[in-house]
């Protein structure tokens, strides 16, 4: 009991201490708090007036992948298509990897109605064959492997990708046949080019398959 009168005691003091604290005495000069004569007219500017004295700053990123298998097939598919899972060229082929109806099929592709829009199946589609493309040139790869034919330095690599353009049978004459019998297809593109641009990437995990499908 005695606790709850000193507790009401205390808290009826800090009460009135509050409540005075706030009550001027009357006469009190706030001459010295006038705003008069002051000179209170701000000139701030707008967002649209501010925003062009800042430096425009585009924020750039680069994504470095070397010479890792993604660096490799991001750089055939920007070569192929500049990446575009979404496009059919001229001559039918489709996709991000161009590939053709026909080459879909063989890999167990049937309905490729929705192909353009199912950016999973066409990674799959590019592993596949480039699987099927190291199995068909396995023995040509342990051959020229790090010789130079046709006046280019030989990688794994470079081989895939240019069994991706130009077929593997093709990529089989150029490279026994020392570099005479080469190809182009219709935007010029050639073997040679191929085994250059795309050499000296990771493609050791690929595994030869014969019969490979799309998952």
């Amino acid at each position: 009991m005695k606790k709850n009168i000193y507790l009401i005691a205390v808290l009826l003091v800090v009460t009135l201490l509050v409540g005075t604290g706030f009550i001027t005495k009357d006469g009190f000069d706030f001459s010295d708090f006038s705003t008069e004569g002051l000179e209170l007219d701000y000139n701030v500017p707008t967002e649209a007036e501010f925003t062009p004295l800042l430096a425009p700053v585009t924020p750039k990123f680069y994504l470095f992948l070397g010479k890792s298998y993604v660096g490799f097939k991001e750089a055939l598919g920007f070569k192929e298509s500049r990446g575009n899972y979404h496009i059919v060229n001229d001559y039918g082929y489709m996709g991000k990897y161009q590939f053709s109806a026909a080459t879909l099929r063989m890999m167990g592709l049937k309905d490729t109605d929705n192909f353009l829009y199912n950016t999973r199946q066409q990674e799959s589609a590019f592993l596949a064959y480039t699987s099927l493309n190291k199995w068909v040139l396995r023995k040509d790869i342990k051959r020229s492997v790090g010789k130079t034919i046709g006046g280019v330095k030989i990688t794994e690599s470079g081989i895939l990708a240019a069994a991706h353009l130009a077929g593997a049978g093709n990529v089989q004459k150029f490279l026994r046949s020392g570099g005479e019998n080469g190809f182009e297809d219709a935007n010029g593109a050639s073997i040679r080019y191929y085994l250059k641009k795309f050499s000296g990437y990771d493609t050791s995990h690929i595994i030869p398959n014969k019969k490979p499908r799309i998952m």
